[in-house]
């Protein structure tokens, strides 16, 4: 049996300041004075650092060890156990030769700050702080703010904070001076505690986010001077932001955790100010307590299968109560979206315990209520992203668990109720309809079909999608093509969606989309939208057709010259006049591939329908050039049979002409070996 003391996950900071998982492995510390760390998986090597004398190594929260070993390159060690961080602790301490019981081996200092303090006679020592007194306040405001443009001197502020307990000292004071309404103590309560946020440490973090300690320091930045009146962040996170336990959680610890995350969130996004305003590694440290939180209670939750299973058990249970059921898929919802913030190993790992467990079952129950629809409706865009084939053969299953009432099935399929929920958007430009959309293009997009059973899996989606979803996705567009011009803007943004969505169905999905364009007409429908008073709508149409052009296939080609398609693309070229826009050069370079490409059917209907109407067009020379290539072929077909053409004739002549004799002296050969 592995060690699990030393079974540790290795962590590294990418350019966005975000934690990268790079693996699970063991580590070792060698007599050569280097940390190892050997994957558990494949036995590769994740990590292989010197412990450099230099090099200032940093623990926190028990579990962790971080340090820097270039300039653009920070590294962390989380330690499934306390015992193997504090062992490994112990070894690059005993490397460096420090004592174990400190939390940072080095002063992350540069040169010149190296010298500018070398000489200080009280730069080998702690800070002396003043007392904890209402009249001193100011000067350990002062002194706080003073510190935080050098590391050094933050260090040291840190430890004597830590070594004396001033912390809780200070947060003692708070609750005095607010029970005497000293408005004046707590605004300089408020720049104190705020300086030792920004002292950017995790040994002072663990105090002040800790149970007893964390509710104070919320309260003391409430009292910004520049605000008239105090925040009321305490009352939000008391009574507002309550904690409702779907099912309760019977683990001290994990609770313990939950609350604090949240809470350290809060702060972070609320009440800090944002980071950009800092220097860029400003709060560094706070973002990575907040993430190691993140890992340790996806990882808890995960480990509790008594508590997931209890949760399925009552979601799936058609008895549950609607206002429960609310709560179970919200639950489910918050979860997803707080599992974005893991890294991708972290994150497939949770979505696949979910899959284990049937969430996909689970979200088709209760879909009648509103808010269970639009919870269910976020879950599935997150497992859609997580495994698109998982979900594809889910959806695929539906309509025969739904046989015995096959007159309701398509509105049950759970693949429809998303495309409703995209469709009843209030307002798709604020990002929910283009999400939605966004995630059935994942769906059917053969680009993510590559497993070795891809066409039976293209294949057999697509048939279902076509039979089955695609009237509810051009439902909307029916309905506003039947008149001149949906009014509604954002019915027009919904419709561009629509269309965006189709127009990839024309490159990607050739014989499907071809059959529905061509038996439900869909394309003139969609060219009535050339005339909307919405620019970008009349581009969406024009770009649908141009689309479709491109592939250059005689059957969309018969089918434009039959409907003559190309009447309504004319004549809103014809009423943009002289404008030169977006609309018009589209329109032209629609015209000007046809007429490069040579597209020979297309090109005799446009000079035989709308020579008239386009020869006044003098601006460019392709309506001209579009003329000259229909001229062309005239001439070419009117000559007849070219001098090419004759020779073909005469060599079809000599071709039969030898055939018969070679047929009459085989004929004779055969005779000869008879008779002889």
């Amino acid at each position: 049996m592995s060690d699990t003391r030393r079974r540790v996950k290795v962590y590294t900071l990418n350019e966005e300041r975000q934690w990268e998982d790079r693996g699970t492995g063991h580590v070792c510390c060698s007599e050569a004075a280097s940390l190892t760390v050997t994957g558990e998986a494949d036995g590769s090597v994740l990590l292989e650092s010197r412990i450099s004398p230099d090099t200032a190594y940093q623990k926190q929260q028990d579990t962790l060890i971080v340090w820097s070993e270039a300039e653009n390159c920070d590294l962390a060690l989380s330690f499934q156990e306390k015992a193997g961080c504090d062992e490994i602790w112990e070894k690059i301490c005993q490397v460096q030769g420090k004592d174990p019981s400190v939390e940072i081996t080095q002063d992350p200092v540069d040169e010149s700050e190296e010298e500018r303090f070398e000489d200080t006679p009280e730069s080998g020592h702690l800070l002396e702080l003043p007392p904890c007194e209402p009249e001193r306040l100011e000067e350990l405001a002062e002194l706080v703010t003073s510190v935080l443009p050098s590391p050094v001197r933050r260090e040291k502020l840190a430890l004597a904070l830590l070594s004396s307990g001033y912390i809780r000292k200070l947060l003692q004071l708070f609750r005095a001076s607010e029970e005497a309404d000293d408005r004046r103590g707590l605004q300089q309560l408020y720049q104190i505690v705020r300086g030792l946020l920004f002292l950017n440490k995790a040994t002072l973090f663990e105090v002040m986010f800790s149970d007893d300690c964390i509710m104070d320091v919320v309260g003391c930045l409430e009292y910004e001077p520049a605000l008239l009146q105090p925040k009321s962040h305490r009352e939000f996170l008391t009574k507002t932001a309550r904690f409702r336990e779907v099912i309760p959680i019977t683990d001290s610890e994990l609770r313990q955790k939950i609350h604090q995350t949240y809470r350290v969130q809060y702060i972070q996004d609320i009440i800090l100010p944002t980071q950009s305003v800092f220097e860029d590694n400003f709060l560094s440290t706070l973002s990575s307590f907040i993430f190691f939180n993140k890992v340790e209670i996806v990882s808890m939750l995960q480990e509790d299968e008594k508590f997931l299973t209890e949760v399925f058990a009552q979601l799936t249970d058609e008895a549950t109560e609607d206002s429960k059921r609310r709560e179970l898929v919200n639950f489910f919802k918050e979860f997803c979206a707080f599992s974005q913030t893991l890294q991708p190993q972290n994150r497939d790992a949770f979505f696949k315990t979910l899959a284990n467990l049937g969430i996909l079952p689970a979200l088709e129950i209760g879909m009648e209520d509103v808010q269970v629809k639009a919870a269910a409706t976020d879950i599935f865009s997150y497992l859609v992203e997580f495994s698109p084939s998982m979900v594809r053969e889910f959806v695929m299953q539906e309509p025969q668990q739904c046989a015995d009432v096959c007159w309701c099935v398509q509105d049950v399929l759970l693949i429809n109720v998303v495309i409703k929920q995209m469709i009843c958007d209030s307002d798709p430009e604020l990002g929910g309809a283009v999400q939605l959309m966004g995630l059935l293009r994942t769906l059917i997009d053969p680009e993510n079909m590559l497993a070795p059973a891809s066409k039976t899996e293209k294949s057999e989606f697509l048939s279902f999608f076509y039979k089955y979803c695609m009237h509810v996705l051009t439902a909307p567009l029916l309905a506003n093509t039947a008149e001149e011009d949906p009014d509604n803007f954002q019915t027009a943004q919904l419709l561009a969606l629509i269309l965006e969505l189709l127009t990839f169905c024309v490159e990607h999905h050739s014989y499907h989309i071809k059959s529905y364009i061509m038996t439900r007409d869909l394309l003139r429908r969609v060219l009535t939208l050339m005339n909307s008073r919405h620019s970008f709508l009349a581009l969406c149409a024009l770009r649908f057709m141009r689309r479709i052009i491109g592939l250059k296939d005689e059957y969309y080609n018969r089918y434009i010259v039959k409907g003559n398609l190309f009447e309504p693309v004319i004549n809103a070229l014809l009423d943009n006049g002289t404008r030169y826009n977006l609309l018009n050069s589209a329109i032209i370079e629609l015209f000007e591939f046809i007429r490069v490409e040579d597209i020979k059917s297309l090109i005799a209907h446009i000079v035989d329908n709308f020579t008239t109407a386009l020869e006044s067009i003098e601006y460019v020379q392709t309506f001209k050039g579009l003329k000259g290539r229909y001229e062309q072929e005239k001439e070419r077909q009117s000559r007849g049979f070219s001098r090419s053409d004759l020779w073909t004739i005469s060599d079809f002549f000599f071709f039969f002409f030898g055939l018969s004799v070679y047929i009459q002296f085989r004929h004779c050969w055969y005779l000869i070996s008879v008779f002889t």
